[in-house]
């Protein structure tokens, strides 16, 4: 068995994991990243594309804004829609900030040429990774790598960005941790199609048919979604009933706006939850994003909530292995979750009030609700606060 020695084990590569290994190595902290996935996969995967202005602003500070803001989207605000009616909530003008629109794949690649240019160590396409002592001050994971060889990584501290399904989460025991958790009884139907955006910034869209959001990836790759069913089955969707259905949610020819089509190049059916697992930290392990928390895509807070949770554990794993002080890496989960039990509520009142049901009381309360959040500034400001984001550390 090989041994590698370095102050920080970070497990998984995605954005939490790389970002906290880039703002580590700005303090000169060593890391070493390990992925069970190849990279090649890991830098494709399409996910979220909204970042708030806070981590646009943590980009910036660290060296990773430039394509950001040369390649990004700045999105103002939002429409918000329901049949006959479409009003646009300028975020900028009722708290100060927007958002920008720039793919998770691209941030991604990003992450990625940092750790190169710093030469780095990273691992993909590992198995069998496991963590040991973490409850001590010399945790250690261990290992394959993608060679076959087995390798026993030694550290100082392990931070788990492995996602909802790696070991980090489990390797804290089941009597010390608390699951929070809400299913949802819908689903979506997400596309990705070769068509420009036919609007300038997302549409959130209730209809008595269901959801529907139309967002994009880039000038000419416009990303969609449909409200369905849990065990919707794909196959069942045609590429003309999906625009059909669309054209019909999104108000095409009622409100003086049409829906661009064409060919469709991707579509999955994406289930999701609220799920918070506390705490976020035992022994010498501490977990960020998805390990720690999930969130339904509707308040596109996911991937911020990662990169806010690694904007406080950078710090704090800095002070406690620099200089042995504990007291940012004892107040990390209890600070990080603060944030994500808000953002955890924005999301799930974000759902509810736009997810349709068969209920005709609940689709009463929807309206109103949408109605009083357009005619109300104090209703709109409390939504602009929350998708454009909070400050770091709040």
């Amino acid at each position: 068995m090989g041994t590698v020695q370095t102050e920080v084990a970070i497990i998984g590569a995605g954005p939490a994991g790389l970002l906290l290994a880039h703002l580590l190595a700005q303090d000169g902290v060593d890391s070493v990243v390990v992925e069970r996935r190849s990279r090649a996969y890991v830098e494709s995967r399409v996910r979220a594309g909204i970042l708030e202005s806070s981590v646009v602003e943590l980009l910036d500070n660290n060296g990773l804004g430039a394509r950001v803001a040369e390649e990004g989207q700045a999105h103002r605000g939002i429409y918000l829609q329901w049949p006959g009616q479409r009003h646009h909530l300028d975020f900028v003008e009722l708290v100060g900030r927007g958002v920008h629109l720039y793919g998770q794949s691209e941030l991604q690649l990003d992450l990625g040429r940092a750790r190169d240019a710093g030469g780095q160590v990273s691992f993909y396409g590992v198995s069998g990774t496991t963590l040991h002592d973490v409850d001590t001050d010399r945790p250690s994971v261990t290992f394959t790598d993608a060679d076959g060889a087995l390798v026993r990584l030694e550290a100082r501290a392990v931070a788990g960005c492995d996602g909802k399904h790696g070991p980090s989460r489990q390797a804290i025991p089941e009597a010390s941790r608390s699951v929070f958790e809400r299913l949802y009884p819908f689903a979506w139907l997400g596309i990705l199609a070769t068509v420009p955006p036919s609007t300038d910034e997302l549409i959130y869209a209730w209809h008595p048919d269901g959801f529907a959001l139309h967002s994009m990836r880039s000038d000419s790759v416009s990303r969609l979604y449909l409200q369905v069913p849990v065990a919707t089955d794909i196959a069942a969707w045609s590429d003309e009933r999906i625009w059909d259905a669309l054209s019909t949610r999104l108000g095409a020819g009622q409100t003086g706006w049409e829906l661009k089509r064409g060919p469709i190049f991707d579509k999955a059916v994406l289930p999701f939850q609220s799920f918070v697992m506390t705490p976020m930290r035992h022994g010498r392990l501490f977990i960020a994003g998805d390990a720690a928390h999930t969130v339904p895509p509707t308040g596109a807070k996911g991937l911020n909530l990662a990169a806010a949770d690694v904007a406080l554990l950078a710090p704090a794993l800095i002070s406690l292995i620099r200089e042995g002080d504990a007291r940012l890496a004892d107040a990390y989960s209890e600070t990080a979750l603060r944030r994500v039990w808000r953002s955890t509520y924005f999301s799930w009142w974000m759902t509810t009030t736009l997810h349709t049901t068969d209920d005709p009381f609940t689709s009463e309360l929807q309206r109103t609700v949408l109605e009083m959040t357009v005619a109300s500034r104090a209703h709109s400001t409390a939504l602009a606060e929350s998708y454009a984001g909070l400050p770091i550390g709040v």
